[in-house]
């Protein structure tokens, strides 16, 4: 039976301002309510499977496991990467756990972030491709191209195997617009899907052959591991060991049990915001938009308003995505270069990179609605059972007033209730904590006061969520 992977790493660059650093696009909502990650789950639930095994980064682990509870899906396997080092020691890893759980486990290696319209087609492929995999090989999926595309990788066919496989010639690198016509017009190339099908011992017998250092360091990543709550946490230390490499560069580009299925199911990796543009719905004008949005002479441009009302009069061919605290303006065949912007609010510290102005922790949610020179304020929102940590600052005071629900508060060694329109000071370098015993949301607004407001002023004394530092 398989055992779906999906990777669930990645940063999402090119469709800042709405995919940051620490809430990136596979944890989006981009086509209705569920997010990309929720989505990949639910096009598994027809599909006859073990519980799933979900590999991401440390950073996201309670975005993960939050989306999981929301979606119902329990039971899925979490591992936690400190560092990511790209597919093949991802891979990997999933591998070496899958065995120690069932010595015969074949692998379904999914992206989380991959949107997928026709499940019946993708399950059919899954289907021909086990024949494959059950043989040895190892499968990848090759999209059929719909037009010359210069943004995927492409994988060239070659000989006929079995029913529905070809062997796989060689992989391409992305062409440029030329060579992207001769591929689409000779019909033996499929673009790279970067998903996979196959043995989990026949994975790591390839990738022994040629990167036994990346399946030794997996091995005593697992080996080191520790659980936390619902989390299996990697060995950091080993897995910084571990030479970082794609399972393309790794394994595909030179093993001869390379094979190819055609997957003709509506596949987009979703790269950037003309890809969302292609797949969205448009008006007589090929304008898509999402929000409030109010166009004037204005064609085939994409508008995504979050917040405000955004209008345009007079343009076409540009993409605007608007956010809380941030706005994109480009010209559609020019949004690959977004992730320069990216870079350089990266190399200049500024945190538009990392989160969004609202931010998710694993108790609730927390929005930053202003902020000066010594002050920022803030509206939080605790989900019910949440428990902020008990912890102390040393450079703020903190007020507190209780729009809705009730609060229980740590305040020094008392312990008391706080009702809607009441309020509490907690003092510079008390210690307290911040709980919602009720069974609806508890929200506040909360003003922070000092000489350092920074995130990293928290001393952490007890964690119902395990982030207390030893």
């Amino acid at each position: 039976m398989i055992t779906p992977v999906i990777m669930a790493g990645g940063s999402g660059s090119r469709l800042w301002p709405l995919s940051r650093h620490l809430h990136p696009k596979q944890f989006l909502p981009l086509f209705g309510d569920n997010s990309m990650l929720q989505a990949t789950l639910d096009r598994l639930s027809s599909l006859e499977h073990r519980t799933p095994l979900l590999i991401c980064n440390e950073e996201h682990r309670f975005l993960v496991a939050e989306q999981l509870r929301q979606q119902g899906a329990r039971d899925v396997q979490i591992l936690l990467e400190h560092e990511g080092r790209n597919t093949a020691p991802a891979i990997a890893l999933a591998a070496l756990h899958s065995l120690e759980q069932e010595p015969e486990a074949m692998l379904l290696v999914l992206a989380a972030d991959h949107l997928i319209e026709n499940v019946d087609a993708f399950h059919q492929s899954i289907n021909q491709a086990k024949v494959l995999a059950d043989d040895g090989q190892l499968v990848t999926f090759g999209v059929v191209p719909t037009h010359a595309e210069t943004g995927y990788g492409y994988i060239q066919r070659g000989a006929k195997q079995g029913d529905y496989g070809f062997e796989v010639k060689r992989f391409v690198e992305k062409p440029d617009s030329e060579t992207a016509e001769t591929y689409f017009a000779s019909g033996e190339y499929y673009w790279n899907s970067g998903m996979f099908l196959f043995k989990a011992s026949s994975y790591l017998e390839e990738l022994g052959r040629f990167q036994p250092e990346i399946v030794a360091a997996c091995r005593a990543a697992l080996d080191g591991a520790t659980q936390d709550l619902d989390f299996t946490r990697l060995d950091a230390e080993a897995l910084r060991t571990c030479p970082a490499d794609s399972i393309d560069y790794a394994v595909m580009e030179y093993t001869d049990k390379a094979s190819v299925v055609p997957l003709d199911a509506g596949w987009s990796d979703i790269g950037s915001w003309s890809a969302i543009w292609d797949i969205c719905a448009k008006d007589d004008q090929g304008n898509a938009t999402h929000g409030d949005v109010m166009l004037h002479d204005s064609h085939d441009v994409m508008v995504h308003a979050d917040h405000r009302l955004v209008a345009t009069v007079g343009v076409d061919e540009l993409v605007v995505v608007e956010t809380k605290d941030a706005v994109l303006v480009a010209r559609k065949d020019r949004v690959q270069e977004v992730k320069r912007i990216v870079e350089r609010l990266k190399a200049e510290g500024r945190s538009e990179q990392i989160n969004h102005r609202e931010v998710y922790r694993p108790w609730g949610v927390y929005d930053s609605i202003d902020h000066g020179k010594r002050y920022q304020v803030k509206r939080i929102t605790v989900k019910p059972g949440g428990k902020l940590s008990v912890q102390m600052h040393h450079h703020r005071a903190e007020h507190w007033v209780v729009v809705s629900g009730t609060a229980k508060v740590l305040n020094g060694k008392d312990t008391y209730l706080v009702s809607e329109n009441e309020s509490t000071y907690i003092p510079i370098g008390q210690v307290h904590a911040l709980e919602n015993p009720g069974v609806i949301p508890l929200e506040l607004i909360e003003v922070q006061s000092g000489s350092y407001l920074g995130e990293d002023d928290i001393l952490r004394f007890e964690d119902q969520y395990g982030r207390c530092k030893d």
